[in-house]
């Protein structure tokens, strides 16, 4: 029999310590990975996909291998970046138009794949990660939510503001950074204070979408990585440092505590319960623990990182991830 074969979607195994990290394991446990990223998909790879007496075949031709794509026992979303035209495309024109016509079929191929997928096939994970359903489903389910305004109306914000007495936040909706900005450097946003500044020019609201929210207070800030039917909670004690307290994901480790955390029954059954609705076999979510004990949702991210969290507690997440990968097999 076949050994399990599981292809991996991210940008470059030895880029990605995650995807080194699992692919390692996996080899371990007696199975093939192969590492595909389809950003130069026109330049390095070729795909056909052949319907003959009722039977369809799909192949995938790489430089180093060619893939039959109905054997694999797996498919893990993991970092894929977007296609780029191949350089020989001078028209822009053109180049547009062929990349998305070859990202509509590498879309297409994927989702029809019968093999089991994680963290899920993409139009289940794209759906999952969409903010407001998050929240909407998160309070149904009985999480705490922040009180919180989704707006491009200056009223809206400056009511939010006064109601709160200032003290709120902003998030981005959707993609955290803006590239191509001056001389090409990327601006990262994450949660940010709101600030006088930010008051006087509510108008530019109109423009974009932000998520405001109350600031919630914290004891504690809580990472939950749910792989298939295991839960892996870490308590990130960002309050001791400046630079974290506010988001933690403005690392600041070498100062801030990592520890494992023991959930209550039912927040463990709720953050199930999320990946269940949402059709997720893998899901991290953020919570913060308050100093009422409150865990309140913030969101849940269906591709998360989570090799950190399992170097400074311990938890094996990797070996979760693997036995999810493997159950096709």
């Amino acid at each position: 029999m076949s050994p399990p074969h599981v292809l991996v979607l991210t940008y470059d195994r030895e880029g990605d310590p995650h995807a080194a990290r699992v692919c390692d394991l996996l080899a371990e446990r007696g199975a093939r990975t192969t590492v595909f990223n389809p950003e130069h998909f026109q330049t390095t790879a070729r795909v056909d996909v052949v319907y003959v007496d009722g039977t369809v075949r799909r192949r995938l031709h790489t430089a180093d291998e060619t893939l039959d794509l109905d054997a694999l026992t797996a498919l893990w979303w993991r970092r894929p970046m977007p296609l780029v035209p191949d350089p020989a495309l001078t028209d822009r024109a053109i180049a547009d138009y062929t990349v998305k016509e070859c990202q509509s079929l590498l879309s297409n191929l994927w989702e029809h794949l019968g093999c089991p997928q994680l963290p899920a096939r993409e139009s289940v994970f794209r759906r999952a990660g969409h903010k407001l359903h998050q929240l909407a489903l998160a309070a149904e389910l009985g999480f705490p939510i922040p009180e919180t305004a989704i707006t491009t109306n200056a009223e809206t914000f400056l009511d939010f503001h006064d109601r709160h007495d200032g003290r709120i936040v902003t998030k981005p909706l959707g993609l955290p950074w803006v590239t191509g900005v001056g001389d090409g450097f990327m601006v990262s946003r994450a949660c940010e204070p709101v600030t006088t500044r930010d008051v006087a020019y509510a108008d530019a609201l109109r423009f974009c979408p932000i998520i405001v929210q109350e600031q919630i207070p914290k004891r504690v800030e809580l990472r939950v990585t749910v792989v298939g039917r295991q839960i892996f909670a870490a308590e990130i004690h960002s309050q001791v440092s400046n630079h974290a307290r506010l988001d933690w994901r403005r690392y600041d480790t070498q100062v801030t505590p990592h520890l494992v955390h023991r959930l209550p029954d039912e927040v463990a059954a709720r953050c199930l319960a999320l990946t269940d609705r949402l059709g997720l076999r893998y899901g991290a979510i953020d919570l913060i623990l308050t100093p009422d004990g409150r865990c309140v949702f913030l969101e849940i991210n269906p591709n998360g990182q989570w090799l950190w969290i399992e170097h400074l507690t311990g938890l094996p997440i990797s070996e979760a991830v693997c036995d999810v990968l493997l159950e096709g097999a």
